[in-house]
């Protein structure tokens, strides 16, 4: 068997509120689904989908996202202006820089250039 990924989905309390930001970063329209579900179509890529779940978020994910930019300091300060959180400072080695961010419930994804 050989898949494919469809989407990535994520945990989250208020899929309509978290869709919205994730659409505001990434480009794309929320689309508002039955049973609490969000999600936002990708160009060029999977569709990122919000599950609502009971439990907050407790430790560290397992997975996050890596999102190429041109430049992380001015992307990184976009972010924070809709409502995600820097999580340490630049980060720069051979490979490029980084800035690790918190979505507004506390998602860890990375701001990423070469």
């Amino acid at each position: 068997m050989r898949g494919h990924v469809q989407q990535i989905v994520v945990d989250c309390h208020e899929p309509k509120e978290l869709v919205r930001f994730w659409a505001r970063l990434l480009g794309g329209e929320p689309v508002h689904r039955g049973r609490g579900w969000s999600h936002v179509e990708l160009s060029g890529s999977v569709r990122l989908a919000f599950q609502p779940v009971p439990e907050a978020k407790t430790v560290k994910n397992r997975l996050h996202l890596d999102i190429a930019v041109d430049e992380v300091e001015a992307a990184a300060g976009e972010a924070v202006g809709l409502g995600a959180r820097r999580l340490g400072p630049v980060v720069t080695d051979d490979q490029g820089s980084f800035q690790a961010m918190l979505d507004p419930e506390g998602n860890e994804f990375c701001l990423v250039s070469p």
